[in-house]
């Protein structure tokens, strides 16, 4: 049996991406020296934090 995680990650999403965008995050993925699942979880923090910060200035005006 494999060793227990504090956070285990059981969920697996995929999505498609164009030629492209697939040279970009292989890119991304050489200067970072990140995984693609690394980069996308990066990218939805950032996603996330700038959508509360634009919903708490609306919800101010």
């Amino acid at each position: 049996m494999g060793r227990m995680r504090e956070n285990p990650r059981y969920n697996v999403i995929s999505m498609r991406i164009s030629d492209e965008e697939r040279e970009a995050l292989e890119m991304i993925m050489d200067t970072t020296k990140k995984s693609i699942s690394d980069i996308m979880r990066e990218a939805m923090e950032l996603v996330k934090a700038r959508a509360t910060v634009s919903g708490s200035i609306q919800k101010a005006a």
